[in-house]
């Protein structure tokens, strides 16, 4: 197929997006239309005669939605973002589309921005910044801790997981960290422990979050787990808001068991993140009720966001279509049946992937 010929939708697109997009697509030509839009299925209608898709992180890639790509025409879905919690592998699987995403774009970014959340509620920045620009010079309230002897815990092993411990390495801390498939190698070259998750929750000072969302991990800070922590805990969301129950983290910082809290996701962001809704009042009552509290900083799914890492999503995703509208194989693809799981309709683990050919 000709590069020209080769139609693309890209949803939920700001100009930054289109920016990094458009200088990689000097490399191909291919014929984009960006929608400001999310998909979700009152706009699936708008991928009639594109050939791909490229959606992001807020989008809704149900089976509706894939029902409706599928009678459009579309054969491939490209998830500009390494999570896929948002996408219906089993409906992809059924309607022959073909789902790939960015695995590494940079893991720098956002275990740099973790910390950048640790450090920031630990000393007080975000407080003492806005104390001085109404000319208050009192330090009373300000005092942090020194992270050096104290335990942190790190949910998650995988290059982002491993990166934020490698950060950590200066500071003196005792790393604990869990994986539900541990690496002993990465252990003993990065100096951290693993250790059964509910350790994790009873030992650290300090938890950072670097797992992907499953069904298995839905909700895994909850209040029961909440109750197992150290009083003051400091928690850090980098990874998928509902990884947190977010009335139990309400119910845990009014009651002091959690000393301070950095979100850059929240399990309902998908109507306020990465939106201006500066002139209207946030309808949410826990995300309201969150940015209230001094000790706990909200930023709109930012961590991903650098120069580099915008570079390596769009170059990324460029290179799967690319190699798409060229018949060749594609680097990233995903689906239920390649990952040998049962979920597949009408396959066994073994079988030939009738959308990811092998």
């Amino acid at each position: 197929m000709n590069n020209k010929d080769f139609r693309i939708a890209v949803f939920d697109t700001k100009p930054y997006d289109r920016f990094f997009f458009e200088e990689e697509n000097k490399k191909y030509g291919f014929d984009i239309t960006y929608f400001e839009a999310k998909l979700r299925p009152r706009t699936a209608n708008l991928t009639a005669g594109f050939d791909a898709v490229c959606a992001f992180v807020n989008d809704e890639l149900d089976e509706q939605v894939m029902e409706q790509l599928h009678k459009n025409g579309v054969k491939l879905v490209a998830m500009r973002c390494a999570g896929y919690n948002n996408v219906n592998l089993r409906a992809a699987c059924k309607f022959g589309i073909q789902v790939v995403r960015v695995p590494q774009y940079s893991p720098y970014a956002v275990a740099e921005y973790a910390l950048a959340l640790l450090m920031t509620l630990n000393r007080k920045v975000h407080r003492a910044y806005n104390r001085v620009r109404e000319g208050n010079f009192s330090i009373g309230g300000l005092m942090g801790f020194d992270l050096r002897g104290k335990t942190i815990g790190v949910i998650g092993t995988g290059k982002i997981g491993r990166t934020f411990i490698g950060l950590l390495r200066g500071f003196g801390l005792r790393v604990l960290a869990y994986d539900p498939y541990p690496n002993p190698e990465h252990a003993r070259e990065l100096n951290f422990e693993y250790v059964p998750l509910e350790t994790v929750f009873r030992e650290s000072d300090i938890i950072s979050l670097h797992c992907p969302l499953t069904p298995e991990n839905h909700h895994m800070i909850n209040d029961e787990t909440i109750a197992m922590m150290k009083k003051g805990i400091v928690l850090i969301n980098t990874s998928r808001g509902r990884l947190i129950h977010s009335a139990a983290l309400v119910n845990g910082l009014k009651n002091g068991r959690i000393g301070a809290a950095g979100l850059d996701v929240y399990e309902e962001e998908t109507d306020y993140f990465f939106e201006d809704r500066s002139d209207r009042a946030v309808l949410d009552d826990i995300l309201a009720r969150l940015m209230t509290f001094p000790n706990v900083i909200v930023s709109s799914h930012q961590a991903f966001f650098t120069a580099e890492a915008e570079r390596n999503i769009a170059g990324t995703t460029m290179k799967s279509f690319g190699d798409f509208a060229a018949g060749r194989t594609l680097e990233d693809s995903i689906c239920l049946h390649c990952d040998g799981q049962k979920q597949c309709p009408g396959r066994k683990p073994g079988d030939p992937c009738p959308v990811h050919p092998r």
